[in-house]
């Protein structure tokens, strides 16, 4: 495919844009790109996945940290929703915490889902499948107990023990 700019060389840059819903698509080689200021300097103080995500983390943030109008800061290390963004960095642990209600909309949108599943390695995956239904069936045993059903509880205290021995 050649340039759509100067039809003379091969079109190595392929963009698309979306303008106020308007998708345009341009196929450009390196120097018309160049000149139209579509190429990123990719040193690393022009672009930065940090950039990135500060980007998408500013975008989410329209909506007020606090509904109180008060600003939203960590107990523990003191930092604001805004220096969260800024920075795209966490100040301790507790912020995870604090920001919660603020950052389940950010992970959606970066992962999909608010909780991360990672990768299980192959050989570890049996093990890891047992430790979920073992942590399942407790928390079902509790409901049950506190739900005052017995007999269903018993059930289930037996088919915990039988998985906790095999495990």
């Amino acid at each position: 495919m050649l340039c759509e700019n100067c039809g003379k060389r091969p079109a190595t840059f392929h963009f698309t844009k979306i303008v106020n819903g308007q998708k345009t698509e341009m196929h450009l080689c390196e120097e018309c790109a160049r000149e139209k200021g579509e190429l990123l300097p990719m040193s690393k103080d022009a672009f930065s996945i940090h950039h990135l995500l500060s980007g998408m983390m500013h975008d989410l943030s329209q909506r007020p940290a606090a509904s109180s109008g008060e600003r939203l800061s960590c107990p523990s290390c003191g930092w604001t929703y805004e220096d969260l963004i800024q920075t795209s960095r966490f100040g301790c642990s507790e912020c995870y915490d604090t920001f919660r209600a603020q950052l389940r909309p950010i992970f959606r949108r970066l992962h999909g889902s608010e909780a991360h599943t990672g990768k299980v390695p192959r050989r570890g995956e049996e093990r890891l499948s047992k430790r979920r239904k073992i942590e399942a069936l407790k928390k079902e045993l509790e409901q049950k107990i506190a739900e005052e059903a017995f007999e269903e509880a018993a059930k289930l205290r037996d088919k915990l023990r039988a998985l906790e021995k095999e495990a």
